[in-house]
This record gives C-alpha cells, structure tokens and sequence, in this order.
C-alpha cells in the first residue's frame, strides 16, 4: 500500500510517498480502508521535530514514521474477536497517539479513539470532526465548562477548531463573538457567531465588552492579555499552552474569580475520545454542526499540503486523499 512517511524531523522535504507493507488485523482489530486523512495545525511541529514532539514521538527521529492525526474511512476486515463493528461500515477516528492516518490503510482497535462516521456526511466532510471539533468540544465543555446564556469569544474563529468551536458554543445556548480575518467574516457568520470582529481592524483585547468564556483557538493570544475581558468568575482556554500561560494555569488553579484552564484532547483515554464522537455524530446527523473545507491534496502534494497549513491562513481542514 501507499503511505507518506518520514523518517526523519524536517522540512516538508522529508515527507515521502513510499509503497509500504499492508498491515493485518489483530483479533481485536479493524482493518480500515483510508479514503481521506488531514493535514492539522500541530503537523508542521511534528514534522518539524518540536521538542513536545520529541518527547512523546522520539527524541532523534520519529517513532511513528506514518503520520496522520485523524482519517475517515471504511472497515474492510474485522479481527475474530470484533463485535462493537462490521465489514463494511464508515468510521472515523483520532490517532493522535499512534499517527498512521496518512496512509492507503490501517489497522485500530475495536475499543479504539473510533467511532461511526455521520450518515450525511462524506469522507472529505467527515475527516476534520476527530480533530477540530473533538477539540473544540474538549476545550468549551470539559475547560470552559460551557453554560448556556453565556457570553464566550473565539479567537481564531475561521481555522478547524475555530470553525466547529463557533457552532457548538451555539449549540450550548452561548452568544457568540467571533474573531477573524476580513476575508473570513461572512464564513463565521454562516457558522452562527453573532457577531465578528475583523483583527486587522480592531484590536479584540481592547474591546470593553466582557465574558464569561474567551477561547483562543489558535494559541495567538495570552492570558494576560485577555484578561479585562473576562468577567469576574470568567475563564480564558487557550489550544496552545505556552510557558507563561501554564504559570497562570498553575497560579489560578483554584481562582473562584478569573482563571485560566486547559484540556489536552490528544492525551485523552481513547473510550473517552469514542464516547466524544459518537455524540458529534448525533450533532452533526441531527445538523447541529458541519464541517469546513478549504482544500484537498492527493498523497503526492503532501509537501504543498504543510507548506499551506504553515502559512497559518487556512480555512477549516486541509484534506488528504490517498487514492
């Protein structure tokens, strides 16, 4: 079969198309024809080697050459011992911990992060729910204990969390600002924020307004900038824990008035990660949430596929289609 890998950390260069072995289901396996995977925003600094990277991949080169976060698919064989699913049935699922999703195929335990893929969605639609909005999900509800009459802000309304992020804090009852980019505005407003801040006009941390809940979905925002706008029992969520956030993490652990929280939905047990999307599954089926596309790339332009998720400018999920 085919797979990119990469055996090294690196540029985009080290991504390479290679025919690899087809792997066999154990008995308690599944075996899984890929018909899309994705290109996330954390890929870049797996490829790249970031030091979380190589803590948990591999300190001088990677220990999963495969990488892939997330796939959407079809079950092909199922190991003997298999009941939770059957030959044949559309699945999706989070391999954050193992990778392997960039790939023709793939083998997951049945009690794996893998759940039934929505009836009303494709492969390309469906791909992006086990890492953007399983994420955004982890970070409103389980972070920011999400009520509903809240008043909560989404940096980085327009990017793959962002984009379901949005959609479920109106599924939760909140009322929604959004920030984003000029060129973004009408996108997040087809999603459902109430209102849009364009950053390139106006600077969000300044504004008067105060929350209950200010989600930074793209990590570019602090604690301590944000924190005038949260109310005084508000909680700031960021997706990408810098140092100094972590210290405010650690100082308002037990804050009954502003505070700062963080969930890692990549380290979550993997029951906990299937029990997630098959409640995204009756959200999405019951048209609660969909996903947003920006574009697709074959396996062969994996290397043009991280450039454009680089630029840090991309529009919900970038997929990948290995055939």
């Amino acid at each position: 079969m085919k797979a990119i890998v990469a055996t090294r950390y690196g540029p985009p260069d080290v991504l390479q198309v290679k025919e690899v072995e087809k792997p066999t289901p154990q008995a308690n396996e599944v075996l899984v024809k890929i018909h899309a995977s994705a290109v996330v925003a954390t890929d870049p600094g797996f490829r790249q080697g970031d030091i979380v990277t190589r803590l948990f991949n591999g300190m001088t080169k990677p220990k999963h050459a495969i990488p892939g976060d997330v796939l959407a698919g079809q079950i092909e064989t199922v190991g003997k011992d298999v009941t939770k699913f059957k030959t044949g049935d559309r699945v999706y699922a989070a391999c954050a911990a193992t990778q392997g999703g960039q790939a023709e195929y793939i083998c997951l335990p049945q009690d794996g992060p893998l759940a039934i893929m929505p009836a009303n969605m494709s492969f390309i639609q469906a791909v992006g729910v086990p890492d953007g909005a399983l994420g955004a999900l982890n970070f409103l509800r389980d972070a920011g204990k999400i009520q509903r009459g809240q008043n909560v802000l989404i940096n980085g309304a327009s990017g793959s969390v962002g984009t379901y992020a949005v959609q479920l804090a109106k599924y939760f009852g909140a009322h929604v600002t959004a920030v984003c980019s000029a060129g973004n505005v009408e996108l997040v407003k087809s999603l459902g924020a109430d209102q849009v801040i364009d950053y390139t006009k106006q600077d969000f941390t300044k504004r008067s307004e105060t929350y209950d809940l200010v989600f930074d979905a793209v990590g570019k925002s602090s604690f301590s900038r944000c924190k005038k706008l949260l109310n005084e029992t508000g909680t700031y969520v960021t997706s990408v824990p810098a140092p100094d956030f972590l210290i405010q993490l650690f100082l308002t652990r037990n804050s009954r008035g502003k505070k700062a929280r963080f969930v890692a939905p990549g380290l979550r047990a993997s029951a906990q990660k299937a029990q997630d999307l098959a409640f995204l599954t009756e959200l999405i089926e019951a048209g609660h949430l969909k996903s947003v596309i920006d574009r697709s790339y074959s396996m062969e332009q994996i290397r043009d596929a991280h450039r454009y998720v680089e630029t840090g400018h991309k529009k919900g999920n970038v997929v990948i289609i290995p055939t």
